[in-house]
């Protein structure tokens, strides 16, 4: 099942339940250019957040259209997997931790 835009999930890894959700879509800002879209995930009834962070989708480097920005579960399950072994603490405090992923979650 595909999420859009505002939508989320839950993904059970290792007996644990994550809850994701797509923060935004792809945006072109003024100082940096196209930004790929990013994806909220968070571990139940843990304190701190990690942001991944997908590449732009090569079609809007070639200019053409938006199109709609695809994630579902398991694409949010490869985010976690790659955000907990990058050093992601779900039980810890402070800011959410940000990790770069590539367009399937890696």
């Amino acid at each position: 099942m595909l999420h859009m835009h505002g939508c989320g999930g839950t993904v059970e890894i290792d007996g644990l339940k994550y809850d994701w959700e797509l923060l935004s879509g792809p945006q072109l800002s003024s100082s940096e250019g196209w930004k790929g879209m990013t994806v909220s995930l968070r571990q139940r009834d843990m304190p701190r957040e990690a942001v991944l962070e997908f590449p732009t989708p090569k079609r809007l480097l070639k200019g053409l259209p938006k199109g709609r920005s695809h994630i579902n579960d398991a694409i949010a399950s490869r985010g976690v997997r790659a955000a907990l072994s990058a050093g992601w603490n779900p039980a810890s405090r402070g800011k959410p931790t940000v990790f770069i992923v590539d367009a399937s979650g890696d």
